[in-house]
């Protein structure tokens, strides 16, 4: 990627979606600046309102038009409008499926020890990240109802998993550990994968012989296993002892929820939806929040460090550093949103961030 301009898709969404991404791309406009980086980026309007008017959700050729692009930054889809969110199932699923994009990487880091809600624990303890497999599991839609509406109706949903897809994603997530995560004094880096697999016997019995498979082939890796429970008990209980967490679709799902607690809430929560070999689409976790909308008080964090996750996969880690540098002192200083202990609105804190990209810079 260097030497060239990255090419961005751009997709606000919609409610809140609109308002964070606008601030993120402020601050990726600042940091872009310092750096001499000269994005080139198309926004699209994809969403509700598109929706709504045209009664179209994606253009024809679209997710093949998103293959042209370095990376996709989404924001959150969801409007009371829409009941049954067509729109954003379309936009959201259709551009993780078409596009293959199977490891859904979730950084659980605190920014600031004020932010955890656990007792007395620091912000070095909270630095680890989940991957969640993201194209199979019960997300797949397979499935169906018999006699729907009456006393005797019958609902099933299958639950997909197959070798390639429980192999891929754990060895990226045997491989992100390995060139990523600092071992902790003079121990292995470590990953932990999570399942059910003493009730959900087949497909998770799939995912314990492939995990300990991949597992004896990466010596320098210390692996080990939890079921999913007892890793959410354990995260509560000690966060400092993971670096990687790998899952399937519908656990990775409830846990990051869980970690981006630990980082002070889905405000503070960045996302990335990869396929190594193809272009990737990033995306803040909270979602469209539509009474919130037009009020300036959504929380842009997520936003912003969603857009610094983006530049370190797009092989610009040192504009990605000032940004969350920049974050970090937001936080610390009192220059942020009302849910993470600020006094300021979305803009303002989107326009404080962007000041401290430039002053750090």
């Amino acid at each position: 990627m260097k030497g060239r301009k990255p090419r961005i898709a751009v997709v606000p969404g919609d409610g809140i979606g609109v308002e964070v991404t606008n601030e993120a791309l402020k601050v990726l406009a600042a940091a872009a600046e310092a750096h001499g980086l000269e994005p080139e980026l198309r926004c699209y309007d994809f969403g509700a309102e598109r929706y709504l008017r045209t009664g179209e959700t994606l253009p024809p050729g679209a997710l093949e038009e998103f293959r042209g692009f370095d990376a996709i930054l989404m924001g959150a889809f969801g409007d009371p409008r829409v009941p049954d969110m067509k729109h954003a199932a379309d936009i959201l699923l259709g551009t993780r499926f078409h596009l293959d994009l199977y490891a859904n990487e979730r950084p659980v880091r605190c920014l600031s020890s004020r932010l955890c809600p656990l007792k007395e624990r620091r912000r070095e303890e909270i630095d680890f990240v989940i991957f969640r497999e993201n194209t199979e599991g019960l997300y797949v839609g397979m499935g169906g109802n018999f006699k729907k509406g009456t006393t005797d109706e019958i609902a099933i949903q299958e639950d997909v998993n197959t070798r390639k897809g429980v192999e891929r994603i754990v060895r990226h997530a045997f491989g992100y550990a390995s060139r990523h995560c600092r071992r902790k004094s003079g121990q292995k880096p470590k990953v932990t994968m999570s399942d059910k697999s003493n009730v959900l016997r087949f497909g998770h019995d799939l995912w314990q012989r492939v995990f300990w498979e991949v597992a004896a082939e990466n010596q320098g890796i210390e692996a080990n296993h939890l079921y999913v429970d007892a890793l959410a008990m354990q995260m509560v209980k000690d966060p400092s002892q993971f670096d990687v967490i790998v899952t399937c679709n519908m656990f990775g799902d409830i846990l990051t929820d869980l970690g981006a607690q630990l980082q002070g809430g889905l405000g503070m929560a960045a996302s990335g939806n990869i396929n190594p070999q193809g272009v990737s689409m990033f995306e803040p976790v909270h979602g469209s929040a539509p009474k919130y909308a037009g009020q300036d008080v959504a929380n842009p964090l997520g936003a912003i460090l969603t857009v610094q996750m983006m530049l370190e996969h797009l092989g610009q880690p040192e504009t990605a550093s000032l940004i969350e540098r920049a974050a970090i002192e937001a936080v610390e200083s009192g220059r942020c949103t009302r849910d993470v202990g600020g006094e300021l609105g979305t803009r303002a804190t989107g326009d404080a961030v962007a000041a401290l990209v430039r002053s750090l810079a």
